[in-house]
């Protein structure tokens, strides 16, 4: 017999935290690539939530790294990476960071 979980237990488990919103806002990204060498290079954030962000990046970060995000607005976020893949969409890498900040983007 197959065990599997009821529906709803298995589908809350896959639901964000809190709510992602689509956006569109330039800011830079500081740390290490997968070769170990640092980088500082300008990305946009596509997705936002009160812990993390979807990133449109050119440069290739390994999971579990420690990146920094530097908004246009101001200030310094630190996050880590936890994930990386390329759209097959539109072709362009892509990572997934939480922000290590508790209070998030909205920071005092």
């Amino acid at each position: 017999m197959d065990q599997q979980k009821p529906q709803d237990e298995s589908a809350s488990s896959q639901r964000p935290r809190s709510p992602r919103v689509p956006v569109e806002f330039v800011l830079e990204v500081e740390g290490k690539d997968e070769a170990g060498n640092p980088f500082q290079t300008k990305a946009t954030a596509t997705k936002i939530s009160r812990g993390g962000a979807t990133i449109i990046i050119d440069v290739d970060v390994p999971v579990g790294s420690t990146v920094t995000l530097v908004p246009a607005s101001g200030g310094k976020l630190s996050a880590e990476v936890n994930g990386s893949w390329i759209d097959d969409l539109d072709g362009k890498r892509r990572i997934g960071v939480k922000l290590l900040d508790t209070h998030g983007w909205f920071g005092e």
